[in-house]
């Protein structure tokens, strides 16, 4: 992307709504307004003509449901990166759209700057949780209380995957090893780095290693 501006389209059904937003992305610099749309059955047609980078996609359309749409771009669009808009912060809807490959999920509302933040930050392959839903976005847990150990705010499946993380593997030996998607295993990852606040990847593995976890010394495990 370097030289080239960051291509946004938003699909929102709510006129006002999408006038103030279009508007404070076309004032962004280095960022480019390529489309709009107010339905579901408008998406395959500006995802197709305008190529968009970046799609900031309502939940509540009024002909359908953007995390359908968000599905269906994780499996055939997988380029362009969704961040999902919402009125409420519903846990549920986000764990689903971030599970399916949505890069970020704000509520309606943020500040523009904000988004110009999380525009950029999905461009570098970063989840961008809102504030509001970030601590309580869990995958599924056992019942019980859980021994003490770092990280506390990741779940176990993160926890394992931190481990791989630290040990060096990447995303796609993380896959391997965990028997899940490729896709899944690097959202996993984000989601991690988002959790802890880690600036990317190389920080989060010195953390991770500071912590305990991996096996650093043993070299055949670190290549």
């Amino acid at each position: 992307m370097t030289g080239e501006a960051i291509r946004v389209a938003i699909i929102d059904d709510h006129p006002m709504y999408r006038m103030g937003l279009a508007g404070a992305i076309r004032e962004m610099h280095g960022i480019e307004l390529v489309g709009e749309a107010d339905c579901v059955a408008q998406v395959p047609e500006l995802i197709s003509e305008q190529a968009p980078d970046v799609l900031l996609l309502d939940i509540r359309l009024p002909d359908g449901n953007g995390l359908d749409v968000n599905r269906w771009l994780g499996e055939d669009v997988p380029a362009v990166k969704v961040i999902m808009l919402t009125m409420a912060d519903d846990h549920e809807s986000a764990d689903t759209a971030l599970r399916d490959g949505a890069r970020g999920y704000l509520v309606k509302g943020v500040e523009p700057d904000k988004v110009e933040c999380a525009i950029r930050a999905v461009m570098l392959d970063l989840v961008v949780l809102d504030e509001a839903i970030s601590q309580d976005l869990t995958e599924p847990e056992p019942l019980g209380p859980r021994p003490t150990r770092s990280f506390p705010e990741l779940t176990d499946r993160e926890y394992e995957t931190l481990e791989f993380v630290a040990d060096g593997h990447d995303n796609a030996s993380i896959a391997r090893l965990m028997y899940t998607s490729p896709k899944t295993a690097r959202n996993r990852v984000s989601m991690i780095m988002a959790k802890v606040h880690a600036k990317d990847r190389a920080e989060l593995i010195v953390r991770a290693r500071q912590d305990g976890l991996g096996s650093a010394k043993d070299p055949e495990r670190t290549r």
